[in-house]
């Protein structure tokens, strides 16, 4: 029988494997613009910044800064990750990265495979090299760090292996950071759980 930290662990695996599909679904289907591109698909962006805020950020005066839909899923695999590796260990997580690498490149456009494939690689071992030595007394702060530095890396990769330009950097940067900002009281609620019942993180 699975213990109830394990379970747990499973939970959290399995719903970081399934962003990979929902960020590739959302980004096609769900959002305030969908705009046809060129190959056939579609491109649906959404607001993440008011005016006259979105300004600083390069919007256009009087206008939202738009980012595509699937910035709301690819913030939380950030944070999702760091929990199953918190209850399954380091090698699991290590393994679900991987796997979530080789989903993203196969569910990806054609001409966005590699773009694809190794910003999700490389920004969640970002994100795990600085989760990894925060986690045992810091959980909010090793989330909240590892998650921002992992979206930072993901989107300067993605938009410069897919479209040699970082014109909409914030737009991405910002959309990652309200889900990791989001999450974060659940995190809280979740270290003081464990701390009720005396978990300790898997290693």
């Amino acid at each position: 029988m699975l213990s109830s930290q394990r379970a747990m662990g499973l939970l959290y695996l399995a719903l970081f494997t399934a962003c990979v599909p929902a960020a590739n679904w959302l980004i096609q289907n769900i959002g305030t613009l969908c705009l046809p591109q060129a190959n056939g698909g579609t491109l649906c962006l959404i607001p993440v910044m008011p005016p006259p805020l979105a300004a600083l950020f390069g919007a256009k005066p009087g206008e939202w800064l738009m980012a595509p839909s699937a910035v709301l899923v690819v913030g939380l695999a950030f944070v999702l990750r760091d929990l199953l590796q918190r209850r399954l260990g380091l090698l699991p997580a290590t393994g679900a990265i991987l796997l979530g690498a080789a989903l993203s490149s196969l569910l990806a456009p054609p001409e966005l495979v590699i773009a694809s494939g190794v910003a999700f690689l490389l920004a969640e071992l970002a994100d795990l090299l600085v989760y990894t030595p925060l986690q045992r007394n810091r959980l909010v702060l090793a989330v909240f760090a590892s998650s921002i530095v992992g979206l930072v890396v993901d989107s300067v990769l993605f938009l410069q292996l897919a479209f040699g330009s970082l014109d909409f950097l914030w737009g991405q940067v910002i959309g990652k950071s309200w889900m990791v900002l989001a999450a974060l009281p659940v995190i809280w609620l979740i270290r003081q759980r464990e701390l009720r019942l005396g978990w300790e993180p898997a290693r």
